[in-house]
């Protein structure tokens, strides 16, 4: 029960990554708000997990609006009065998600901005926002969601790369900015997870993906008091990906 009374905000808590951080930050006895731009798979997650004796809230929040930023923090406050954690898990390749499966010089520039904003500048904003809270507590932890692409590149994601390595820098200024105030920051970088078919097959020296449980202990490692000392790094778990080799 690493967690028992923290509060946490996941963002991208409806699926992947953000959905089993939450189910974990909940089963060690922290109250958790689940913050997803789908607002019915999100309240089905919580409610999943308060079936299961977990204490959360569910809300519905598009990270490009501050405004809804904004609102999520104050949900947060007022069900459980207070900001211990914000794992900035939301994200994805614009042309995935956007359907656009060409080349950078190909990328409509809907897909730009969306790349941008989602990866990059709501995490920013979530940063913005709980960072009045965690100041007045004097204590804090931001885990923010890098990419290998973010340190590597990727000539097939040069938006996300870009956004991405955006998050190491952010998460370096933001420890240096929080560190007087008991504030932390980590980043944490996956390659290939087993979240989806096609990154499943994607090779690393290692030959597998990762399992998404070996990325969300070390969110939950990173953010725990067990890692006290650490603040300001990018924690890399690819397969070694990043060394220079495909597999």
């Amino acid at each position: 029960m690493r967690f028992e009374d923290k509060v946490v905000i996941v963002t991208g808590a409806a699926s992947g990554m953000g959905l089993l951080s939450a189910q974990q930050y909940a089963a060690e006895g922290a109250k958790v708000v689940l913050a997803d731009v789908n607002g019915e798979a999100v309240e089905s997650a919580a409610e999943a997990i308060r079936q299961d004796g977990g204490d959360v809230c569910a809300v519905a929040v598009d990270i490009r609006s501050y405004a809804e930023v904004e609102n999520t923090v104050a949900l947060a406050v007022k069900c459980f009065g207070r900001i211990d954690i914000l794992a900035n898990v939301a994200g994805g390749n614009p042309h995935r998600v956007c359907n656009c499966p060409g080349g950078f010089d190909e990328m409509p520039l809907e897909a730009i901005d969306w790349g941008i904003e989602v990866n990059f500048t709501g995490p920013i904003y979530f940063c913005r926002a709980v960072l009045p809270v965690m100041l007045k507590q004097k204590s804090g932890v931001i885990i923010n969601l890098g990419s290998v692409d973010g340190v590597t590149g990727g000539a097939g994601s040069v938006v996300y790369g870009a956004a991405k390595s955006g998050m190491i820098g952010l998460t370096k200024s933001l420890a240096l900015f929080g560190a007087p105030h008991g504030i932390r920051a980590c980043c944490v970088s996956p390659g290939p997870v087993m979240t989806r078919a096609a990154m499943a097959n994607m090779k690393t020296p290692l030959g597998r993906a990762a399992d998404p449980d070996e990325v969300t202990k070390l969110i939950l490692y990173l953010s725990s008091a067990d890692a006290a000392f650490i603040s300001g790094t990018n924690y890399l778990i690819d397969g070694a990906r990043s060394c220079g080799g495909n597999g």
